[in-house]
């Protein structure tokens, strides 16, 4: 049946923004598929073969640009898994007390699997499997998941305190984690050092400004046949698959219908996506301007909540695990900016109610690290010299320049003259952070 461009300008974008998170994660695994082993991709971000997995040995370098809004919290790994090659198996070591939970997540960026320390989860061996997988459980797994498709990604993070000593207590536990094919298991915990993982391009060979593209129009219809064989249809998602999959078939038979339906998403790009990079664009208002998700890696058919943390803030972990808190503004409503000085004051027994910990971060305006003389970019649990105010509140400093040598530890940087966000998380948050009893202060404006 012939249809009209104007009816493909139409309903071009609607496809464009729906699907667009599972392109993103399906592009994402074409380059994970080219690593020739576990190492760093730029030097500074874990790339690894298909149902493999690489793990850094500290916090994630200010350079990387693979992933918008990275956190200086934990030690990150991470891995895709191609289940439609194989089961994997997912090596858990005995963390003690620390911090730990791993991300598993489908094309969709939904978690299918609770593996943490939220969870009470165990040591030990654990199965991912595809939607069709009808195998036997090995001996000795602890436990099975299965995922909603064949593609997904696995990417743990473990607390690590901000001391020379804690960076060295870590790297014996973070040698036990590990990915691999259901093949290769022998109920053993293989160990790795991953200090000595190999660099796959110059270190700072990232490029600057904004996350690595991974959507690209020009290629999007050319991709999303393969992408939604793979990301099975959610209940009552049918009928849109095939007006999605019948649109395809028209543009890919008339060129100037193609042509049309990529000015009109590449637009769409520019008006409905990029946008939703600003967090006071979307999210759930809390009080002082502050904003959030409730639904994180877990959006079902949330189509535009899914997209905006997609472009914003991309893998997130579910609301149990962290709970994710976004500022663009002050006080009284306006945009962040260096040129003015501001504090966040916790009053006495304020600070974020956690079980696990909390950290306050601090993004530029492409949601990435500000370089500044410190090196630091984050203060929170992990920051052992913050200092307390005389009656017990807690005050950082959110300013271009130093607060002077009395205040500098809890100092955070923020660049000269432009525009930046602030991103509360709370780990293994308690009920009042997630029902909103609890929210952040106002960013104050102070000069």
């Amino acid at each position: 049946m012939r249809i009209t461009e104007s009816y493909v300008r139409m309903a071009a974008p609607y496809v464009y923004f729906w699907a667009w998170p599972m392109v993103n994660v399906h592009n994402r695994r074409l380059v994970f598929d080219k690593a020739p082993q576990p190492g760093l991709m730029n030097g500074v971000l874990p790339l690894a073969p298909l149902n493999t997995l690489s793990m850094l040995h500290d916090y994630v370098k200010p350079e990387q640009r693979w992933v918008a809004c990275p956190n200086q919290d934990v030690v990150y790994g991470a891995g895709v898994i191609a289940l439609d090659r194989s089961p994997v198996i997912v090596q858990v070591p005995d963390f003690g007390q620390r911090f730990w939970v791993y991300q598993m997540v489908d094309i969709r960026t939904d978690s299918f699997a609770h593996l943490g320390a939220m969870y009470a989860s165990k040591p030990g061996f654990y199965l991912l499997v595809g939607p069709d997988w009808q195998g036997e459980t090995p001996a000795g797994v602890n436990e099975v998941f299965r995922a909603g498709s064949d593609t997904g990604m696995v990417i743990p993070r473990v607390f690590q305190d901000d001391t020379d000593e804690d960076r060295q207590a870590v790297q014996d536990v973070i040698a036990q984690i590990d990915l691999y094919p259901l093949a290769q298991f022998d109920g053993t915990m293989k160990r790795h050092d991953w200090k000595s993982i190999p660099s796959f391009a110059p270190a700072g060979s990232n490029d600057a400004g904004g996350e690595t593209q991974w959507v690209m129009p020009q290629t999007f219809f050319d991709q999303l046949p393969s992408v939604l064989a793979d990301a099975r249809p959610l209940a009552g998602e049918q009928a849109l698959y095939a007006q999605a999959l019948a649109l395809v078939a028209a543009i890919q038979q008339d060129a100037s219908l193609k042509a049309a339906a990529i000015e009109a998403i590449t637009q769409a790009d520019a008006d409905v996506i990029d946008p939703l990079l600003q967090f006071r664009n979307w999210g759930v208002p809390r009080s002082e301007h502050w904003s959030t998700v409730d639904n994180g890696a877990a959006f079902g058919t949330d189509y535009f909540a899914r997209t905006a943390v997609a472009k914003s803030n991309i893998m997130v972990n579910t609301a149990e695990e962290t709970k994710y808190i976004y500022q663009d503004l002050d006080g009284e409503g306006q945009r962040l900016n260096g040129t003015h000085r501001y504090q966040v004051k916790f009053s006495p027994g304020q600070t974020p109610p956690v079980d696990g910990f909390w950290s306050l971060t601090l993004y530029d305006a492409n949601h990435f690290f500000v370089p500044n003389p410190i090196q630091r970019y984050s203060l929170g649990t992990k920051n052992k010299t913050l200092k307390l105010a005389s009656d017990g509140a807690l005050i950082l400093y959110v300013q271009a320049t130093s607060p002077g040598a009395a205040l500098e530890s809890n100092w955070l940087p923020a660049p000269a003259n432009a525009d930046f966000s602030l991103f509360l998380r709370a780990y293994w948050p308690k009920p009042e952070v997630l029902d909103g009893r609890w929210a952040p202060p106002a960013v104050t404006r102070i000069g």
